[in-house]
């Protein structure tokens, strides 16, 4: 059963992100902030150390590894954080503006995010594509969406939140995300290789922590009765916008690296690479740019849906890919 679900992309992580979910309905009280547990305070620590770790594992040669081909780093980054923006934009009808300001909110805050890094890696790696280009991008991304997403936001953030202050927003982001990623990847020749070694286990930390923010999220939305009024079929149809939003991208990135000559590696890693959203960065950001905590749940579930459709979609597409090309796969860890 196990190997059957892992097949179409639904993996252990997944499932538990949905547990999550269900132990935030049927228990809110552990995860809010008055509960003797302090879980949110634990998670945001645990945020810091995501990113050292991550900044630990940023191989410097493997970076400069993925650094001549310039237009294909262009592409992707415009793909993530200006066509990607703009599409959304142009959905906003589907949302009605009376009930579902704040699942807009989350679905365009979903658009501004970086790119995922594990994912579009793994991808790149089984569709037989440009690994070190996925590598590259996917590490740049997040260090450009620390800037980039609060300032996409930043309007509709000061029309919701007259208190809203772009300046300090990007400086608690550069605390709590650039430093320990720029701490943990100058100590890369010293721990570098430690980090290799156990690079399971310090995915499963950041699964863990990730877990753990959802969880206490999503219990605050249900204590504050935030999902009241949003019925199951609303959801579903949200979950139909995202997966034909990925599709979308997808459609638009392959037509622009046809128009642009790309090799067949190329072309796979602005497919996977453009298309991905980090449910990390997501997250983290998201405890930063929306602070009152009884929205968060609400506004990362357009989030927390694509995800894991870019997993399903992704997977098979990957998949099909690699099996056309066999020759030009290279097996991922």
């Amino acid at each position: 059963m196990i190997q059957l679900l892992s097949k179409v992309g639904i993996n252990g992580f997944l499932l538990c992100l949905l547990a999550s979910i269900f132990l935030a309905w049927l228990f809110p009280g552990f995860g809010t902030e008055h509960s003797p547990l302090h879980l949110k305070e634990v998670a945001e620590y645990g945020v810091s150390f995501i990113f050292f770790f991550y900044g630990l594992k940023l191989s410097p040669e493997k970076l400069k590894a993925g650094l001549s081909n310039w237009k294909l780093h262009l592409l992707i980054q415009a793909s993530t954080f200006i066509i990607f923006p703009v599409l959304l934009m142009t959905a906003r009808h589907f949302f009605d503006p009376a009930n579902q300001s704040v699942l807009w909110m989350g679905a365009f805050y979903l658009a501004t995010l970086p790119s995922t890094v594990s994912s579009s890696v793994v991808f790149v790696g089984i569709a037989g594509g440009n690994i070190p280009a996925a590598i590259f991008n996917a590490s740049i991304s997040s260090i450009i969406g620390i800037f980039v997403t609060p300032l996409w936001m930043s309007g509709l953030l000061e029309n919701a939140n007259a208190d809203f202050d772009i300046t300090h927003t990007i400086l608690k982001l550069c605390l709590e995300v650039l430093l320990p990623v720029v701490v943990g990847f100058l100590l890369y020749g010293k721990f570098g290789k430690w980090a290799g070694k156990y690079n399971t286990q310090l995915r499963y930390f950041d699964q863990t922590v990730i877990l753990l923010i959802v969880y206490t999220s999503f219990s605050e939305s249900f204590a504050g009765k935030m999902f009241e009024g949003h019925s199951l079929t609303e959801i579903c149809i949200l979950g139909g916008l995202m997966l034909l939003l990925f599709f979308v991208i997808f459609g638009i990135m392959q037509a622009l690296s046809n128009l642009l000559s790309f090799s067949r590696e190329d072309k796979i890693a602005v497919l996977f690479c453009g298309s991905k959203k980090s449910l990390i960065q997501g997250v983290v950001m998201g405890k930063v740019l929306f602070p009152d905590a009884s929205i968060l749940g609400l506004v990362l579930l357009p989030l927390m849906l694509y995800h894991a459709l870019q997993l399903l979609a992704g997977s098979t597409i990957a998949q099909a890919m690699g099996e056309k090309h066999p020759a030009n796969v290279i097996k991922s860890e």
